[in-house]
């Protein structure tokens, strides 16, 4: 999320970054973001409320819970962030034409449900299909250097 973060204010991006208490970004990180988005015009909000994050939203993205490295977490941040799920209900209280987007490998029925991943609001697909072109460009880049 801080990588997101820093992108989005550097861009002039609006970002609410929502998570439960205690799952906040890192405040050093937050602190440069909204220095940034001072110089860029983008807006910082960190907030715990998933529904009030949502309201007017232009895309919902989301992680998995539990990273590489937090595999004895998993059942624990299951219980944690149960309410943060990305539903329908959820992607409703977003604008009208909002996206859904994930990084992928997503897991269906914990950060986000089959209807909304599978839906026609979800560009996971189209966002790993740019990745790969990216990627790609940045290994030519770095083997011509």
């Amino acid at each position: 999320c801080h990588s997101l973060l820093n992108t989005a204010v550097r861009l002039g991006a609006h970002i609410t970054v929502c998570t439960p208490e205690g799952y906040e970004p890192n405040a050093k990180i937050v602190n440069e973001a909204m220095i940034s988005a001072r110089e860029t015009g983008a807006e910082v909000r960190i907030m715990n409320d998933p529904h009030e994050a949502a309201e007017g939203a232009d895309a919902i993205y989301t992680d998995v819970w539990a990273s590489m490295g937090q595999e004895d977490e998993v059942e624990e941040r299951a219980a944690i962030f149960h309410d943060y799920q990305v539903d329908d209900e959820l992607m409703g209280m977003a604008a009208k034409d909002a996206y859904f987007m994930h990084c992928l490998p997503a897991h269906r029925g914990h950060e986000v449900t089959a209807s909304v991943m599978d839906g026609p609001r979800s560009i996971v697909y189209d966002i790993a299909e740019n990745r790969l072109h990216v990627q790609k460009a940045a290994l030519v880049m770095l083997l011509c250097k």
